[in-house]
């Protein structure tokens, strides 16, 4: 075993979507354990907010990026929701590196990303209609994050391929 990979799946979306799984694919060809925490629980918990519970998504993710830090190499990645949260958590837990997809740079005003100062690499679409992609170039560039940007939308579904490319390229590094 190289390490450990948790995989956090966006909003409304489940740990089978598509992008996750294709980065489980590429995680397991390379060596890495994974897994892929549900968050559709908590996601569906609107009276807490627009968004579901996202302290309690911070906090499972949290738990879990714990236990298997124990263990050796950890990366977190994520989509969208999952990314923010992935890089909030690494701040709190060492992460060997970070694969962000369409990551929120702001969810509010009040809730900016942040991230340990790790390996990153960022995939995110042109054309993503929630987060515009000059605010991730902006994100990424004081970093020196791998960037990534795709012809694609928010959900990054005709770049799954690429996806799992560049996460199988940040694999390879560590």
């Amino acid at each position: 075993m190289r390490g450990h990979c948790i995989l956090s799946h966006g909003f409304e979306s489940g740990p089978d979507a598509t992008k996750v799984t294709a980065l489980a694919e590429a995680a397991e060809h390379l060596g890495w354990t994974h897994q892929r925490p549900d968050y559709t629980d908590l996601d569906a918990r609107r009276e807490v907010g627009e968004l579901g519970d996202v302290p309690a998504r911070r906090q499972r993710l949290l738990e879990l990026a714990r236990a298997a830090s124990a263990q050796g190499p950890l990366v977190l990645a994520g989509s969208s929701l999952g990314a923010w949260i992935s890089g909030l958590v690494s701040m709190q837990v060492p992460v060997a590196g970070l694969f962000l997809m369409a990551p929120p740079i702001r969810l509010d005003q009040d809730h900016p990303l942040d991230a340990a100062r790790v390996p990153t690499t960022i995939i995110h679409g042109w054309h993503d209609e929630l987060i515009p992609a000059a605010h991730v170039v902006d994100w990424a560039q004081p970093r020196s994050a791998r960037l990534l940007l795709v012809d694609d939308s928010h959900r990054l579904a005709a770049s799954v391929k690429a996806s799992a490319d560049a996460f199988a390229d940040l694999l390879a590094t560590l």
